[in-house]
């Protein structure tokens, strides 16, 4: 028993380790530590040095508040936000906190109002997050209330830059985050602008759950090519990515923080898949079909190679395209070992009955339960659960091994690589040297 506890104490340790012993190993670009998913340390700094650090976060969609006062309520990292349209029309976003006792005063996730209130004690806030009202600022009777020199315009909420892309809103805490379009980066920017092409957005629906997983790995399962056909029999089977399809896992030249996972899909319906491949592929099955197969139909819609695109914004941000079905998904972290995913599913204000029917057909290979994020979830859970109860404390990520940055073949880790040489810089992880 004693053993046990012992065992147990050198694992959280190595597990949770304070800021100063985080050294990452010698092999950098082929290891990842254990403690990069699951410090309380690195996660506060990560707070801190990404969320609230030099980067654009998204955090709504303007036709979520297409009129003044429509509000939503989100988040910049862990932090709660408001974001609004004022009443001259331009957007606000700004932390939920009463600044009299740190009160989230806005409750409701969208709504449209005149002001803001806390519940607590009443303090008021106008639609740029200023405070308007203080109750009994003056006191009773000249006895009480706040002193003399108490001024409104010293208390409002504080409140983040704002920059938006063709109905997308991105918000920062710092002053010297670059404009919008060169954080993103030229190439980002191109496909982005594929959804986001200026075409007024229609909301078709949400869908939120909580992933048991650091944040982290949802960006890496979509640089991440290698598990796309060995885990999703659907992607395989009914020919969305199979080894030999025309794709690219691309990273940004600047950074290696932002992204795209790109695919075009053949015209067949099922598959063609080679033997060799088949054997390699547990999730394949010649068996399977499909009762209705208008879920498969595609409508070319956009002047764009890629039939599928997964880009990923850096820190918080999903942008999918998988046929006719569009949405973005907002990662919310929620300490080291859980996250929450914000899923906004949209199509076009002009589209017809029958393609918004289609849209939400398609729709289906999304969200908590789709066909593609449900074992997506499952399998980051798994990985979670490894990660914090075993013994051992290293990850291996050698495919493709001395590439980074884009690759053109599923069966590569490069992308990874580079965003975390990316994150070591940020965070300034130091790298243990090589032995002589």
């Amino acid at each position: 028993m004693y053993q046990s506890q012992a065992v147990i104490g050198i694992t959280n340790a190595r597990k949770n380790p304070p800021l100063e012993h985080c050294v990452w190993p010698a092999d950098a670009m082929n290891n990842i530590p254990d403690w990069v998913y699951t410090s309380q340390a690195i996660y506060d700094q990560e707070i801190e040095r990404i969320f609230r650090g030099d980067t654009w976060n998204f955090v709504a969609l303007e036709a979520e508040i297409p009129n003044p006062g429509d509000y939503k309520r989100g988040y910049v990292g862990a932090t709660a936000v408001v974001i609004v349209r004022a009443e001259d029309h331009t957007i606000s976003v700004f932390e939920n906190r009463c600044a009299h006792r740190g009160a989230e005063f806005c409750r409701a996730s969208q709504g449209n109002t005149k002001e803001f209130v806390c519940p607590y004690h009443q303090w008021s806030y106008d639609l740029k997050g200023n405070l308007q009202g203080v109750p009994f600022k003056r006191g009773i009777n000249k006895v009480g209330g706040m002193p003399s020199d108490f001024k409104n315009a010293d208390h409002g909420t504080r409140q983040l830059r704002v920059a938006t892309r063709n109905g997308v809103v991105f918000a920062t805490y710092s002053d010297k985050t670059p404009p919008l379009e060169e954080y993103m980066t030229k190439e980002i920017v191109e496909e982005f602008d594929v959804p986001f092409s200026g075409k007024k957005l229609k909301i078709l629906g949400y869908c939120r759950n909580e992933l048991p997983c650091n944040w982290k790995m949802y960006h890496e399962n979509l640089k991440d090519p290698y598990h796309a056909t060995l885990l999703h029999s659907f992607l395989v089977v009914f020919g969305l990515l199979v080894p030999g399809i025309k794709s690219i896992v691309f990273a940004d030249k600047a950074h290696g923080r932002h992204g795209f996972m790109a695919s075009a899909k053949p015209d067949e319906i099922y598959a063609t898949v080679a033997d060799d491949d088949k054997a390699q592929m547990r999730s394949f099955s010649d068996n399977l079909r499909l009762r209705d197969e208008r879920f498969l139909d595609y409508v070319r819609e956009f002047k764009s190679p890629w039939s599928a695109n997964m880009m990923t914004m850096w820190p918080n941000l999903i942008v999918q395209r998988q046929m006719n079905t569009m949405g973005v998904r907002q990662i919310i972290p929620n300490g080291p070992n859980s996250m929450v995913m914000q899923w906004t599913m949209f199509g076009y204000e002009d589209d017809t009955p029958e393609m918004t029917r289609h849209r939400l057909r398609q729709g289906n290979l999304m969200g908590p339960a789709g066909f593609l994020g449900l074992e997506d979830n499952e399998a980051l859970k798994f990985v979670q659960e490894g990660l914090r109860n075993s013994s051992t404390d290293n990850n291996v990520v050698k495919l493709d091994a001395g590439h980074q940055g884009t690759a053109r073949n599923l069966i590569s880790e490069s992308c990874i690589r580079s965003l975390y040489q990316y994150y070591r810089d940020v965070m300034d992880i130091r790298v243990a040297e090589k032995a002589a």
